[in-house]
């Protein structure tokens, strides 16, 4: 049986986050930029524009702002003849969403974020892509989860 809570607004979110990153990479314009067309567009019901979630719109603009640390964070991980500009333009997207959930986000446990990227990436990519980008995203968990401040010892 389908787990549908993996399908409510958060995860449509993310999609349209992916959707939107890849396509300001592919036209080579800026995500924010692409973000508040399509929130413009949504004004007018016959362009047949979905509007732009406040959830999207904070992974594209926080995203945006941090995109070097996440870069850096996904290509310490990849394999050693690995580059991020060389993976594939969807599933390089895919882990830029689900890697600013797991460093900017402490909202959403790191799991969700795994669970909603390799469900993306068996959607758009197939099924050769889940099973490094899992690695990769476990990866920056543990790295991230060692390299945060202990908490305080109660002696």
């Amino acid at each position: 049986m389908p787990d549908y809570k993996r399908h409510g607004a958060r995860y449509r979110a993310r999609r349209r986050a992916v959707d939107i990153l890849f396509e300001a990479e592919t036209r080579d314009v800026d995500p924010v930029a692409v973000v508040e067309d399509r929130a413009a567009l949504s004004q007018d019901p016959s362009n047949a524009v979905a509007p732009v979630a406040d959830y999207t719109r904070e992974i594209i603009t926080s995203a945006a702002v941090h995109l070097d640390d996440i870069d850096d964070a996904i290509e310490r991980f990849l394999s050693q003849d690995w580059e991020i500009d060389r993976l594939p333009a969807v599933e390089r997207q895919i882990l830029r969403v689900a890697t600013w959930e797991i460093l900017f986000n402490d909202d959403v446990e790191p799991p969700i974020s795994i669970a909603n990227a390799l469900e993306m990436a068996t959607e758009y990519a197939g099924h050769t892509a889940p099973p490094y980008i899992h690695a990769v995203l476990d990866d920056i968990i543990q790295w991230n989860s060692a390299d945060a401040p202990e908490a305080p010892h109660d002696d």
